[in-house]
């Protein structure tokens, strides 16, 4: 365990079940569309509350997006989140692919503001919403989705400053969205004095931790230099030198999500949601270490 780890507070942990939920995104070839699948029919057993599809930067995979969430409605049994965002398209658009979800049966929509699809500044379309609180507005008029939205224990790189950023989460929520999710973060110690924030501030609904395993950790630091996720220090140090051993990377990243999952569920955190990378194998194993076992033995005796 990290030392800023050990200097936590440990509760006694729950003996409740986690609920878990996925996150995949939509594939874009024949080859990553059987991956998608075997990583889904991996982890359904472990029922998780539910699993969210991404939309590419500027809505670039909006129809990939849309087909992957209804083909896992319609053949897997579980209950799957569609990510709509602001960027590229009008009002009218985004309400017409909404009203379409919920013509399909989808009731659940993960509402972000969105990236630029060339990676520039953000900037709102001239006929669309402009951001994620405008957008969770306009889908709660639209019908009585579930609604889930972004939350940034780090801020998000472009708010000012972390008051201006949890205020901004605070009005989504009073807008109507029932469930935050966490940009991925690796010391648990940020996510705990995160939540202490949300309840001071009034957010009463879930806040859920987004986990990422990581399976590559140079493409991990380069992202989160520009989504504003600190990799600390010691995470950089158990990587070194494994950029060929992908057995023992594999390992590595296993034990540091456990053990962040493990101080997090001590703490009392019962809800946890996994950044996928559409592969199965870590995350899998993850569950299992929070006591999340296929429906027909889900916890341990």
């Amino acid at each position: 365990m990290t030392a800023s780890n050990r200097e936590l507070p440990i509760a006694a942990a729950s003996r409740r079940p986690a609920s878990v939920s996925f996150e995949f995104f939509p594939p874009k070839t024949d080859k990553m569309q059987a991956s998608l699948w075997e990583c889904i029919d991996r982890l359904r057993p472990l029922a998780p509350a539910f699993v969210s599809v991404t939309y590419g930067a500027g809505g670039t995979t909006r129809e990939r997006t849309h087909e992957t969430v209804v083909r896992i409605a319609r053949e897997t049994g579980l209950k799957p989140a569609a990510h709509l965002t602001c960027v590229g398209h009008s009002q009218g658009e985004v309400d017409d692919i909404a009203r379409r979800y919920w013509d399909e049966g989808i009731r659940h929509i993960v509402a972000l503001r969105g990236d630029m699809p060339d990676g520039g500044a953000y900037a709102a379309h001239p006929q669309g919403y402009a951001y994620a609180v405008d957008l969770v507005a306009g889908l709660k008029r639209i019908a009585d989705f579930e609604v889930s939205v972004a939350a940034y224990p780090e801020k998000h790189p472009d708010a000012p400053d972390a008051a201006f950023d949890l205020h901004n989460l605070k009005r989504k929520i009073d807008a109507g969205a029932t469930r935050a999710i966490s940009q991925y973060f690796f010391d648990p110690a940020v996510f705990l004095r995160f939540i202490e924030r949300c309840a001071k501030a009034g957010i009463t609904v879930p806040v859920v931790p987004g986990i990422l395993p990581v399976t590559n950790f140079a493409q991990v630091q380069k992202f989160s230099a520009a989504c504003g996720a600190s990799v600390p220090d010691w995470m950089a140090r158990l990587f070194e030198g494994l950029d060929d051993d992908p057995e023992t990377r594999r390992l590595v990243a296993a034990t540091v999500a456990a053990e962040q999952c493990g101080v997090l569920a001590a703490n009392g955190i019962e809800q946890f949601h996994f950044y996928t990378l559409n592969r199965a194998d870590l995350t899998y194993a993850i569950c299992r270490i929070l006591g999340v076992r296929p429906a027909t033995g889900r916890t341990e005796p």
